[in-house]
């Protein structure tokens, strides 16, 4: 074989080294999720974005929940047997209400029991899905967030605040859309979460949530701990299994350039004692 067929050979290899990768990756997930599933009794969905870098110019995609997702979940929740119970593990900043609704909404009507598995953070529309689960299973360190509403980029709670202090005169037309739309927007999303929660939760309770996740209590990046979440009235868990934890390596990070954490896996040594004093020497 010659210089020239090892070069290309070479080149092809590093050119599938990735797909490759991927291919043996996926196979993990596969077998572990299929591992979950017969220990637990379960179907097993993930909703997992990470933060993305095209590998040609170096700039990040962040994803978020989609109606591309909505479908999949959805097909799944369909294609699940009404008597099978579901686990559900949420990694995710949250994305569009309409989604995030839509998963929520075939979640909660699933018959069988539905566990809501939350590693790290489930923002926004991400709480809106964990709501409709029976239970929700959270690390000690995990967070869920408000479901406020944004109209154009701004919290809809935050708009209708800011038209109070002012007279409609000294108030622009545009301004008053915009607290109409949040306005709307409160209301409905208020009803919708009092939907997903009825059938755990009595009518003035699941009330009370709705109003402290949507009202704009909080600002919409607050993170809410388990503690927090548990003192809402939600059925929270802070006993993760080590196998869902597993399963979240297997959605890495894609690596940067540089690495902003860095961490010996190995445990640490246990520190040498310290060496007995030398006796003083005599003459």
């Amino acid at each position: 074989m010659s210089f020239g067929e090892l070069l290309w050979l070479a080149v092809l290899a590093l050119a599938l080294q990735p797909v490759l990768r991927l291919r043996l990756l996926e196979g993990a997930r596969r077998r572990l999720r299929t591992q979950i599933e017969r220990e637990r009794g379960s179907r097993v969905i993930l909703l997992v974005h990470r933060q993305e870098t095209m590998s040609l110019l170096g700039f990040p995609l962040v994803r978020y929940i989609d109606i591309q997702d909505s479908e999949e979940v959805i097909r799944a929740v369909r294609d699940t047997d009404p008597a099978t119970p579901i686990d559900l593990v949420l990694h995710t900043p949250g994305g569009l209400a309409l989604a995030s609704l839509q998963i929520a909404r075939a979640i909660a009507r699933h018959p069988a029991p539905v566990t809501a598995f939350v590693p790290h953070y489930a923002m926004s529309g991400g709480t809106l899905i964990a709501l409709a689960a029976d239970r929700i299973v959270m690390c000690e360190h995990a967070v869920l967030g408000p479901i406020d509403p944004q109209i154009a980029e701004y919290p809809a709670a935050s708009i209708l605040r800011a038209v109070e202090r002012k007279e409609a005169k000294d108030t622009e037309d545009e301004t008053l859309i915009l607290a109409d739309q949040a306005q709307m927007a409160i209301a409905q999303l208020r009803k919708c979460i009092a939907d997903i929660v009825g059938d755990r939760f009595a009518p003035e309770a699941a009330e009370r949530l709705a109003a402290a996740l949507s009202d704009g209590h909080w600002t919409h990046d607050y993170p809410i701990a388990p503690q927090e979440a548990a003192a809402l009235g939600l059925d929270v868990d802070m006993r993760m299994p080590e196998t869902i934890m597993d399963m979240m390596r297997l959605y890495p990070q894609p690596t940067r350039r540089t690495r902003s954490v860095e961490y010996d896996t190995r445990p640490p040594r246990r520190p040498r004692a310290p060496a007995a004093p030398h006796g003083r020497r005599n003459g």
